[in-house]
């Protein structure tokens, strides 16, 4: 049989959750080899390194260290590092995960090279073309030969926007993050090492790094007016995004949020498992809490995971001071319940490899 060559771009943490459990089912896979290109977009120790150390993803092959640069010259400089790369390694698909640079420029490289593209987390919408995220993804989307899509919402997305008159392979596989957290969970107890002691009491756990609130004074002052009202009644853990930090210095904070450098996914992950609420401008995170059975205050405008906001388990709130207090005042005396599971049964990445393999080989 024709041993099928995957060549797997990764830049940024959600991705590295995502290629774990992707590359663990390639490692049992017979006849099928993972070629894994690091772009570097994620690039310091807490960041990126400490990923691949704990789930136990294999070292890349490759590593680009591009970051730090405009979106451009990054996409550009990855471009060029990942066209060398597929002309000597000559993959049969290029795989990307969800929707940063790093996802664009692998696509980008693949296809003009006539390369198949499959597109992990695909069909995802927020409507918001202001996003960078959201350019991404649509046109990685349409230039992918497979779409992964994680939700029937993201089905219909691509079915509204014409992708039945493409040639690509449209599947509803499920979210392979439920995959990562089912196959880690479990040990978050014992690996998470610096975050037990700071859990000690009731805690809310809130990430901050989109630019649109970073970047942009004013969403961030509300943001924090909140945050520290809501401090007043309980503690807040923020493991904090290298953007945001340098965007803190003229904010005064409450003693009751704590700052943390960024963590490795065992310590989110036992922080996820033990705070009372999720607030996040994070794509991940939002349903990181839901897995996990945690309420989830978006602190965006709108979201792509829309079927979490229709089952009141997760509720938009943008840079609005005053909803963001009043949601969470309103979400603390309420019990998280069970509702549907939309995001499959954690055999996504075994369905992914199956139908390349389908494809491809047989």
């Amino acid at each position: 049989m024709k041993t099928l060559k995957i060549l797997t771009v990764v830049g940024a943490r959600p991705q590295f959750i995502k290629a774990a459990a992707l590359s663990k089912a390639i490692s049992v896979t017979e006849g099928v080899e993972e070629i894994l290109v690091h772009t570097g977009q994620h690039f310091d120790q807490n960041m990126s390194d400490i990923f691949f150390k704990e789930m136990g993803l294999p070292k890349p092959h490759y590593q680009l260290n591009v970051n730090g640069l405009n979106h451009g010259a990054m996409t550009g400089r990855m471009m060029e590092g990942i066209e060398d790369i597929l002309v000597k390694e000559q993959p049969d698909v290029l795989l990307v995960y969800g929707d940063t640079n790093s996802t664009l420029a692998g696509a980008l490289a693949a296809k003009k090279l006539h390369i198949k593209v499959a597109h992990v987390e695909a069909g995802l919408r927020s409507f918001n073309m202001k996003m960078p995220e959201e350019v991404n993804r649509i046109l990685t989307d349409r230039m992918s030969d497979f779409l992964f899509c994680p939700t029937q919402t993201a089905i219909e997305n691509l079915k509204k926007e014409g992708y039945d008159n493409f040639e690509s392979i449209i599947v509803n596989t499920g979210d392979i993050m439920l995959d990562s957290l089912l196959l880690f969970s479990e040990f978050a107890e014992q690996m998470a090492l610096k975050v037990k002691e700071m859990a000690n009491v009731p805690f809310v756990l809130c990430t901050i790094h989109r630019a649109e609130n970073t970047d942009d004074s004013t969403r961030l002052n509300a943001i924090f007016e909140a945050l520290n009202k809501i401090a007043n009644e309980k503690k807040i853990i923020i493991p904090l995004h290298p953007r945001t930090k340098q965007k803190l210095d003229n904010i005064k904070l409450h003693p009751n949020i704590l700052l943390t450098d960024p963590l490795g996914y065992f310590d989110m992950l036992y922080l996820i498992q033990h705070c009372d609420l999720v607030m996040t401008d994070s794509g991940g995170l939002q349903k990181e809490a839901f897995f996990n059975k945690k309420f989830c205050i978006t602190l965006r405008d709108e979201t792509e995971w829309i079927e979490l906001v229709g089952a009141n388990c997760n509720y938009l709130t943008g840079a609005n001071s005053d909803l963001i207090y009043s949601t969470y005042k309103a979400l603390s005396s309420q019990p998280f319940i069970e509702t549907k599971a939309f995001y499959g049964n954690g055999t996504t990445a075994f369905k992914i490899l199956e139908i390349i393999m389908h494809s491809l080989v047989d």
